[in-house]
């Protein structure tokens, strides 16, 4: 009974020291690891970065305050066109004191989607709201609603929502029942009623936007006879971080795109902090009433940078793009 006792304690001794042992060797290495931690915190406090707050304000703070997060490599590989680019929320603002409707948002759009004619997927309309205000410009697109009523309605899954705001358009699934246009508060739909004449440019577009996987971002092109078409915020270019063609084309910049989420949008020349800009001006949607949630914002026309003007050379109803004969 005693020899057991003893081996006991001896056994108890030796897992003491050499518990001992390791944690005095791990103390020691991790006495050193943190010196040479606060030797390079020491080093980086001196060196200082420009960071923008939330509300928009310029601060500086030490390089060892701020934590580099690595991107992965494997994003584009988890990148899916039906689903969308995940942590984003694309919105639109449109300026209507700048349009003077010079239609080359129009026009751009039109030569990038390959539409003609009447087919426009934006459209300008002039807008008066009574005898006794001015009249002014009104661009409108698709808007993109965070509850869109097309999604609801289509029988096939043809239309559907991506997270990143998009609400886009499969032709190859869509069956052209037209109820999305139907649902559709905003009327920003078109309906290919005969075979679209394009003619050379549909094969030039097949071949430019060849994909491994048929990718549903270019499903809505060429345009196909029984299909709907719409406004698609461009999704091929913003993948590319490349703004809209229509924000890009405007002379006068009337279209900022932007990310929600991040809080800005720009025109290619001005970034804005896009919460200041709405509250600034007045920023409104339509028929914020009906819950649909669009994500295109307008700018009332008021301060107008430019005079109206009805007798524009290249006001022609809506043939930016020139019909095929």
């Amino acid at each position: 009974m005693k020899n057991s006792n003893k081996s006991s304690r001896r056994k108890f001794l030796n897992n003491g020291l050499k518990l001992g042992l390791i944690t005095t060797i791990s103390g020691i290495g991790l006495s050193k690891i943190a010196a040479k931690l606060s030797a390079q915190t020491a080093n980086d406090s001196n060196t200082k970065m420009e960071l923008m707050t939330m509300d928009g304000t310029l601060i500086q703070v030490d390089s060892s305050e701020v934590i580099e997060v690595a991107h992965s490599k494997n994003e584009d590989r988890k990148y899916n066109v039906r689903e969308g680019m995940p942590n984003r929320k694309f919105v639109m603002v449109i300026d209507l004191a700048k349009c003077k409707n010079a239609l080359k948002c129009q026009s751009a759009c039109n030569k990038h989607h390959y539409i003609t004619g009447e087919h426009a997927w934006l459209k300008v309309y002039k807008m008066q709201e009574s005898e006794d205000t001015a009249p002014y410009w009104m661009p409108t697109t698709c808007m993109h609603c965070d509850h869109p009523a097309c999604v609801t309605v289509c029988p096939v899954d043809a239309t559907f929502k991506r997270r990143d705001g998009l609400v886009l358009i499969d032709n190859e699934r869509c069956i052209g029942c037209r109820f999305c246009m139907a649902a559709c508060p905003y009327s920003t739909r078109v309906f290919n009623w005969e075979e679209p004449n394009q003619g050379e440019i549909t094969m030039n577009m097949q071949m430019k936007h060849q994909t491994e996987n048929n990718s549903v971002e270019f499903a809505g092109m060429p345009s196909i006879k029984g299909t709907v078409d719409k406004c698609d915020f461009c999704p091929h270019s913003i993948k590319e971080n490349i703004l809209p063609h229509c924000v890009t084309a405007c002379p006068n910049g009337v279209f900022y795109f932007g990310d929600k989420y991040e809080d800005t949008v720009t025109n290619g020349e001005e970034t804005l902090r896009l919460s200041k800009l709405l509250i600034d001006k007045d920023g409104y949607r339509l028929m914020e009433s009906l819950g649909t949630r669009p994500s295109v914002y307008y700018l009332p026309p008021v301060n107008r940078l430019v005079d109206f003007n009805e007798g524009l050379d290249n006001y022609t109803d809506f043939k930016s793009v020139e019909k095929s004969e």
